[in-house]
């Protein structure tokens, strides 16, 4: 059999998303997000059932063909040739073929053949982010071959997520096409000598091919999974059933497939814009070249926010760790320590499995993950020395002169990163084995003789309970009760703590948060039990996953809970390493303590003496799905109520130099708790949006009881909506109206008029105690996803005072998991008109300037329906004429916008509808031209496109006769005019004359004087 070696991504293993790094040599870490949200989406799309394939046919049924111009060499001394290789037919039998490049030695043939590397790029990425790769393979000694994955690229057929049937028969089609191949060396007829590399998506094909196929010689893999299931959905508590739904990874993936996607869901035959609606094909836009059946059951798991078993089944298919054991090859993984995706714990899986062979493994511990900071160029350096030792007589050095022999690969190596305040790595958070990859500190490498256990030495800690970060030293909390913690699992699942934002990491190391003595966005007040052990009297290092175990009892029948561990240091500075959680779901009798041992994450971090760890219990995570409906459980330590923690073996302990740690919770430790929570709020509420597209400017149909034309132009549709409180007191009553496309619309009404009631009913913040808010059709409740589609400014803007506006606005956009692209921050900004000030810390905005940001930060997206609370606030003359185009213009794009206002002048100058509401009740609703029909005031509506020209001619003929008359501005179409003496007749003249096509003469009042009259009518 030949051994067989894995040749990891070009540059990077971070392709589309993360694994590709199209051929460049050095580190790619932006690319991380979009693959690694590309393949968790891609996970998620297995729902449907189960894959029933044909297997592709082996390369050897037909002859790769070359193209034209296929092949050549090139001074370096590596040619290579253009292949496609046929491989097994789809479900539907469409014929696939492989866009392949095989790169070699110009000296390389029949009677010098050389070892084959098979090269996998990453989900979303080509054979073309693995050139530099593969050429420097080629200039190293080895046929390297490169080629596109089924459903990527220029290769054809649908993405299947490494399936046997599919991905992997097709890896298995390209051995043996290197069977063939003169200038690759065999260890038997058809056993070429070939190893296989790649990361993440192409790491997985790697280990899966190794594992099924006895020719593989070796395998360098890294950031990869051992079981799709478990990685999409986790589940941290031993002995029960399911897990809980990585939402927020789903949802890089979701967007980052929709816009390539797109293209493909229009309809056939050149259909009109007005006439293609119907015929677009949503699946196609969401799913893009993913299977058909996969997709079906990634939307069901989108939707829902729960996976279904068959989903579940399917993604076990593609697990390493299943078929390692039967693998021949010598097997290299490489982990990210950063990484909310792929943890550290899948590399000692998919080793286990291996070990079980008898081959040889290596696993090595790195800085980064998908959520960025991922060294592609170490990894890369890390393959080759591996084929070295496995594919040839012994290790090369990469980076040493030719035939300089290196040190053998360690079987355990871990990069333990320099102590730092904010909970992430502290410099250093590439994967090589020397130097460091993102500025700071380099991390130190240490080594071991074998493989650890995932819970290390299980060393025990005892713990107890502890006051929430920032509650230390209340008289309140001093003393804390022996009984469980309560806590709430809040309606809507939101606010919701955040961790580590999926494709960006830890939240605290990016926007500089301490949780020393004050706010920590990842232990929100009332939704997390804390427990601490002592201070440490000796220094430990954490390597792998601690456990404890729990009492939990629910209010209904399960529970989902989020258990972290961090490092907190004497003045209270708080670390969560990599901002990683682990998500369990708890199945309960309602009342009834149910025991569970829980896996903590696998971290990696150095902890000094005096130190404490606290283990914090949480009810929500931003990155992932949560009930909806409210919750109480109590949560409680059970058994010894210790720690069992895992530390690192002694001879991993001791570091060969300074730990850094630098304690800076006194430079934040001011940040205020409740304008921290304020933020929050204000994240969660405007996080419901989506990216908007321009759409025609639509016509001005008045709000009404009964709702005129068409029904897809309703946006908001308020139906008979009641709120009555517990005292009996009625906010709402009965109140109805419906907002269409293309209109501002004013809400109108005195203080507790039940403006703002309705307002947090619309935004899902309450509960309406009878009636319904349907938004583009779809019901308003708590969490509902059609939320997305909002923006909201209500009740004031909240931010942190310590960021800039800029960073402000970028901390809220990372919190939706959309990317960045959509946000329209230039746009928004120009709105804001903050100029320069936009990077100058919030705390010395006025209040004009936080009002402008507040407005910024709701239409970022531009979403659908934009909802503003009192938006002239604080605004000075010239900034609130300003704003009134700006909402016009909104409109004019099919977008909507509802204004709550006390200020009637400003509602009658943007507005063009209104509802007018008191005692809890809508007293009118129309447009405002209809409202205030009936004054001295007229308005004169022309023809379109002829507003300016009339505007003119009506000035002229006003200014001819001296009797008061004069134009008092442009609305709705038209021209509004006081007359005069003279009347209307003789403007209606002087219009036509000059060609002005007069539509319509309505008379008017003030809208002041409307709203007066209905208030005070009984």
């Amino acid at each position: 059999m030949a051994r067989s070696s894995v040749g990891g991504p070009a540059g990077a293993p971070v392709p589309h998303g993360v694994l590709s790094t199209r051929g460049v040599r050095r580190p790619r870490p932006g690319r991380l997000v979009a693959a690694a949200a590309a393949l968790l989406v891609a996970l998620g799309g297995l729902a449907g059932t189960a894959v029933g394939a044909a297997r592709p046919a082996s390369a050897g049924t037909g002859s790769p063909s070359p193209s034209p111009s296929a092949s050549g060499s090139s001074p370096d001394g590596v040619r290579e040739e253009v292949l496609s290789v046929p491989v097994g037919a789809e479900t539907g039998g469409e014929q696939v073929a492989l866009d392949a490049t095989l790169y070699a030695p110009d000296d390389a043939g029949r009677t010098s053949p050389v070892p084959a590397v098979v090269l996998a790029h990453g989900f979303g990425g080509s054979k073309t982010d693995l050139t530099g790769q593969a050429r420097a393979l080629a200039a190293e000694g080895y046929a390297a071959l490169a080629y596109t994955a089924r459903g990527f690229g220029a290769s054809g057929g649908a993405v299947h997520l490494d399936d046997p049937d599919y991905e992997v028969a097709d890896a298995r089609a390209l051995v043996d096409l290197l069977a063939q191949r003169p200038e690759v060396a065999l260890d038997a007829p058809g056993d070429p000598r070939v190893g296989v590399a790649g990361a993440s998506y192409g790491g997985a094909v790697g280990l899966l091919l190794a594992g099924t196929d006895p020719r593989v010689d070796a395998v360098a893999s890294g950031i990869t999974w051992s079981d799709l299931s478990t990685a999409l959905d986790p589940q941290a508590a031993q002995g029960q059933a399911g897990g809980v739904f990585k939402a927020g990874w789903a949802s890089q993936l979701l967007t980052s497939l929709t816009g390539s996607a797109l293209a493909g869901a229009a309809p056939a035959g050149g259909a009109g814009a007005g006439a293609a609606g119907a015929g677009l094909d949503a699946s196609a836009a969401a799913c893009g070249r993913l299977a058909p059946d996969l997709c079906r059951g990634y939307l069901q798991a989108a939707e829902t926010g729960v996976v279904p078993d068959a989903l579940r089944e399917q993604l076990a298919r593609s697990a390493p760790a299943a078929v390692l054991a039967g693998s021949r090859a010598a097997v290299l993984l490489v982990q990210g320590e950063g990484d909310s995706l792929f943890g550290l714990g899948d590399s000692l899986a998919n080793a286990e499995a291996a070990r079980r062979s008898g081959a040889p493994v290596a696993v090595a511990w790195v800085g980064g993950g998908h959520d960025g900071g991922f060294d592609g160029a170490a990894f890369e350096d890390r393959a080759s020395a591996w084929f070295g030792e496995h594919l040839r007589d012994g290790p090369a050095d990469p980076g040493a002169g030719s035939g300089e022999q290196a040190a053998p690969t360690p079987p355990f190596s871990v990069a333990v990163p320099r102590q730092s305040l904010f909970g992430g790595q502290g410099g250093g958070q590439g994967g090589g084995q020397s130097g460091q990859a993102g500025g700071g500190a380099a991390p130190e490498e240490r080594t071991l003789e074998s493989v650890p256990p995932l819970t290390g030495t299980a060393q025990r800690l005892a713990l107890a309970p502890a006051p929430l970060p920032g509650q230390q030293g209340q008289p309140d909390q001093q003393d804390q009760p022996a009984g469980p913690a309560l806590v709430l699992s809040p309606a809507g699942g939101r606010p919701a703590a955040m961790t580590a934002l999926p494709g960006i990491g830890d939240v605290a190391s990016l926007v500089g948060l301490a949780a020393g003595g004050g706010f920590s966005t990842a232990v929100l007040p009332g939704q997390a039990a804390v427990f601490e052990t002592e201070p440490l009297e000796q220094p430990l290092t954490l390597l792998g996953a601690s456990q404890v175990r729990l009492s939990v009892t629910s209010n209904t029948d399960d529970a989902v809970l989020f258990a972290s561990l961090s490092d907190v240091s004497p003045d209270g500075s708080t670390a969560l390493p990599s901002g990683l959680v682990a998500p369990l779901r708890v199945s309960t009798a309602p009342g009834r303590p149910t025991t569970v041992d829980v896996v903590l994450p696998a971290v990696v971090r150095d902890v000094a003496a005096g130190h404490r760890l606290r283990l914090v219990v949480a009810t929500t995570d931003s990155a992932y799905a949560v009930p909806t409906d409210p919750r109480v459980y109590a949560v409680a330590l059970a058994g010894d109520q210790q720690l069992a923690v895992a530390a690192a073996p002694a001879s991993a302990s001791e570091p060969s130099g300074d730990s850094l740690d630098v304690p800076w919770a006194h430079v934040l430790a001011l940040a205020g708790v409740v304008l921290a929570v304020l933020a929050l709020a204000l994240v969660d509420a405007a996080r419901r949006r989506r990216r908007a597209g321009a759409a025609g400017a639509a016509g001005h149909e008045a709000p009404a009881q009964a709702p005129e034309g068409p029904e897809d132009d309703v946006v908001l549709r308020v139906r008979d909506l009641e709120k009555v409180y517990g005292d009996g007191f009625r906010a709402v009553d009965g109140v109805s109206f419906t907002v269409r496309r293309g209109q501002v619309v004013g809400l109108l009404g005195p203080n507790g008029a039940g403006k703002t009631t309705t307002l947090r009913m619309l935004m899902g913040l309450l509960r309406p105690t009878a009636g319904s808010l349907e938004v583009l059709g779809q019901r308003v409740r708590p969490g509902s996803p059609v939320l997305a589609r909002v923006g909201a400014l209500v009740e004031g803007p909240g931010f942190l005072p310590h960021l800039s506006g800029m960073a402000n606005l970028r901390l809220f956009w990372a919190s939706t998991g959309r990317p960045e692209a959509d946000a329209r921050f230039e746009e928004a900004l120009e709105v804001a008109g903050l100029g320069d000030a936009v990077h100058r810390r919030v705390r010395g905005y006025s209040q004009g300037m936080r009002q402008r940001l507040g407005i910024a930060q709701a239409m970022l997206g531009f979403p659908d329906l934009l909802v503003l609370d009192e938006p002239t606030n604080g605004l000075d003359p010239p900034q609130i004429t300003a704003m009134r185009q700006v909402l016009r213009d909104y409109a004019a794009t099919g977008r909507t916008v509802l204004v709550s206002s006390h200020l009637l002048s400003e509602v009658e100058a943007t507005c063009s509808h209104a509802v007018v509401m008191a005692r809890g009740k809508v007293l009118a609703a129309g447009s405002v031209a209809e409202l205030v029909a009936g004054s001295g005031e007229v308005l004169i509506s022309v023809g379109e496109g002829q507003v300016d020209r009339a505007v003119t001619v009506l000035g002229r003929a006003l200014g001819r006769d001296d009797d008061g008359g004069r134009v008092l501005g442009v609305r709705d179409g038209g021209v509004l005019v006081a007359p005069g003496a003279s009347g209307t007749g003789g403007l209606v003249a002087a219009l036509v004359e000059d060609g002005v096509r007069v539509d319509l003469v309505v008379p008017q009042r003030h809208l002041e004087e409307v709203f007066l009259e209905l208030v005070a009518a009984p």
